[in-house]
């Protein structure tokens, strides 16, 4: 097995992308990532190679985002919407100031219906989507089927466009 600094250097990248699909926060994103890999390390004799280690990796740290959740839902003082919204960085435009309007408007229109989906379909869209995660792969994070995972997909595809629409 690769040593615990090796292990970080592999996959950090992708537990963090990962979260911040997740998130759409990097500050929270980037705490969840430190987080994943210490409870990895702690846990790693638990490891059995049924998955790619990426993919159990990405399951540890979608788990310690519901738990997060969980903790921020007991002490209301930040709210789940704040969590989500306080990271949302948009991209640099640098054109025309009505053409950066309309993209800026754009992109938090997107943003919004992206995370107004309940779960799973937030989670399976942007692990599609943005993490580039191959059905079999968003199957096995759920432990549910490759079908699941595409049923699941286009449902949320379905649902976005709908709250894209309006």
């Amino acid at each position: 097995m690769e040593p615990k600094d090796d292990l970080y250097q592999t996959y950090a990248d992708e537990v963090k992308r990962f979260l911040v699909c997740l998130t759409g926060n990097l500050d929270l994103a980037e705490e969840l990532t430190q987080e994943t890999f210490y409870q990895a390390f702690k846990s790693f004799r638990r490891y059995n190679g049924t998955c790619k280690l990426s993919v159990w990796l990405c399951q540890i740290a979608k788990h310690l985002y519901w738990d997060e959740l969980k903790r921020r839902r007991r002490h209301p003082e930040i709210s789940v919407e704040a969590m989500t919204q306080a990271g949302e960085e948009l991209p640099d435009t640098r054109q025309l100031p009505e053409i950066s309007l309309v993209r800026r408007d754009s992109y938090v229109s997107i943003h919004k219906a992206i995370h107004s989906l309940r779960e799973p379909y937030r989670e399976i869209f942007l692990l599609r989507t943005l993490s580039e995660l191959s059905f079999r792969e968003i199957g096995e994070i759920f432990d549910r089927t490759e079908n699941w995972a595409r049923v699941t997909y286009y449902r949320a595809k379905v649902m976005l466009a709908e709250r894209l629409e309006e």
